[in-house]
């Protein structure tokens, strides 16, 4: 029988860490202002790390025979996570911004740690899944050109095939390095039409020229030529002889210049005579059979029972019912067989993305939308309906309608729905301008209920609201007014999602029986 001590050992072995007496090796991290010198043992670091031990082998030697090694690459903060994770076996992430949490993984494979490094994959796979959709370019920039991270490798390939919108529509597309964008170009299974991958392949070669005016018109032979040299990798793995040819003069001819003469005169003989042999490499079309991400429709609810789809990772079928009722302002609520609206799915937050940026571009022109939210941690859920047409250009300020509501549903403890319409109308929404998009999401009233994140992430920090001035409230009263009828949350303390959900109403066009 072995009686283990690990955790007296790794408390240890982390005042040891503190100990300034032994030490024979100083690393010196970070840059300028922040650059930080760390103090270690080598025969702890050695063992460790074997990266270390060959860093050590070639370190310089002072006159008190300490080591020095240096790390100007690795920020004091990530270090010092990594020295105490060294010593103590301890990483502490609890409270940890996932962008940290991505560089502590980064960094410790560099240090080959490799146990730590893909416990903080897997992790960031598991649990941080719609931050690395949403900083999609940013990660798979750094990890692409890398025999290491092969789960994360798998986890974008798996968006690139099932999800490229959120590979071409990220905020970072066009700073995705080119061998990962022809990665991305040459396969076969890209689901998305060829006339939109050429609009991307522009939108990022012209973002790789900023020199480049404006207006298209203004361009010279010297501007074209740099474009071309530019997208000289990208252009021959564009499928052109698959393109409609009602698009190719829309779309293509204004960037003839960039084309080779003979590639342009057989785009031109196919159009009109695709059945005449041509000179250039013909390319398979890719497999587009669901360009876009899917929009799920309820039209059935028992349907969608019966064949265990879920049109909502959410509500339930009796969630549309009330909700359908509500709207409608029935004093009674819809059975399902006769619900008169489909829940058209515009954007889903574990699929799309989180940062409020994402819900006014996917939002942005639709009316008759219910916006549906799960609070982190718990079992409520919290939504609002807002007739009306979200605008991304709004100048910003408040939205007057009569018919706008929000809600909170009955849900595992939660035994019954709460309904608050608005008062008035006049302050029923809140639009927000441009400038405060990148932080607001949907706003119903004076924050009572709002998605809002400094962080650009609604999972990530508590800052979404369901705020209610009670009677003799005085942190709140003087401050915010109420305009919807009542609170639907028990607490006025700020919150983080888990999931949210947006669907149009769209109304049915069959008869109700």
């Amino acid at each position: 029988m072995a009686f283990k001590f690990f955790d007296k050992l790794s408390q240890d072995f982390s005042e040891l860490l503190n100990d300034k007496k032994e030490y024979n090796v100083i690393i010196e991290v970070d840059k300028e202002e922040n650059k930080k010198l760390f103090t270690a043992h080598s025969v702890v670091l050695r063992y460790r790390s074997s990266y270390f031990d060959k860093e050590l082998e070639n370190a310089t030697t002072n006159g008190n025979n300490i080591k020095t090694i240096i790390k100007p690459n690795i920020s004091a903060q990530i270090f010092e996570i990594i020295l105490k994770y060294i010593y103590s076996g301890i990483v502490d992430i609890e409270n940890t911004d996932t962008k940290t949490i991505y560089e502590l993984m980064f960094n410790a494979n560099e240090l080959e740690l490799k146990e730590l490094s893909v416990k903080l994959e897997n992790y960031l796979i598991e649990s941080k899944a719609s931050w690395l959709k949403t900083h999609f370019s940013f990660v798979y920039h750094s990890i692409f050109d890398r025999d290491k991270f092969k789960d994360l490798k798998n986890f974008y390939n798996d968006i690139i095939v099932k999800y490229p919108n959120l590979v071409f529509d990220s905020e970072d597309f066009t700073s995705l390095q080119e061998t990962a964008l022809i990665s991305i170009l040459e396969r076969d299974d890209l689901k998305v039409e060829e006339i939109k991958i050429w609009d991307y392949i522009i939108k990022w070669g012209i973002a790789q020229n900023p020199t480049l005016p404006a207006d298209l018109k203004e361009w010279t032979k010297g501007n074209f030529k740099a474009l071309k040299i530019t997208l000289q990798q990208c252009l021959p793995l564009i499928r052109y002889f698959h393109i409609p040819v009602e698009v190719i003069w829309k779309k293509m001819k204004p960037y003839k210049k960039i084309f080779e003469e003979q590639l342009w005169d057989d785009i031109i003989q196919h159009s009109i005579s695709p059945n005449e042999p041509i000179t250039s490499l013909i390319l398979p079309a890719r497999i587009i059979s669901n360009p876009e991400l899917p929009s799920r429709i309820i039209s059935n609810p028992e349907l969608s029972s019966r064949e265990n789809e879920s049109f909502s990772t959410i509500i339930k079928n009796d969630h549309v019912t009330e909700l359908s009722s509500w709207i409608d302002q029935k004093s009674t609520i819809y059975s399902l067989a006769n619900i008169p609206y489909e829940f058209q799915l515009i954007l889903r937050g574990s699929r799309d993305g989180f940062h409020s940026q994402k819900f006014w571009n996917m939002c942005d022109g639709h009316d008759g939308t219910i916006v549906i939210a799960k609070v982190a941690g718990t079992d409520e859920i919290v939504g609002g309906y807002n007739p009306l047409a979200w605008d991304k250009f709004s100048e910003g300020g408040y939205v007057k309608t009569n018919d706008s509501f929000i809600f909170s549903l009955k849900n595992g403890n939660i035994q019954n729905s709460i309904l608050s319409r608005v008062k008035g109308g006049d302050n029923a929404l809140y639009y927000r301008c441009y400038n405060d998009q990148n932080i607001y999401g949907p706003e119903f009233g004076s924050c009572e209920f709002v998605l809002k994140s400094e962080a650009s992430d609604f999972t990530q920090d508590k800052q979404c609201q369901c705020w209610y001035s009670a009677d003799g409230d005085e942190d709140y009263e003087d401050y915010y007014e109420n305009y919807y009828e009542k609170s639907i949350r028990t607490t006025k303390d700020q919150f983080s999602i888990s999931e949210y959900e947006v669907f149009k109403i769209i109304k049915k066009q069959i008869p109700i029986r």
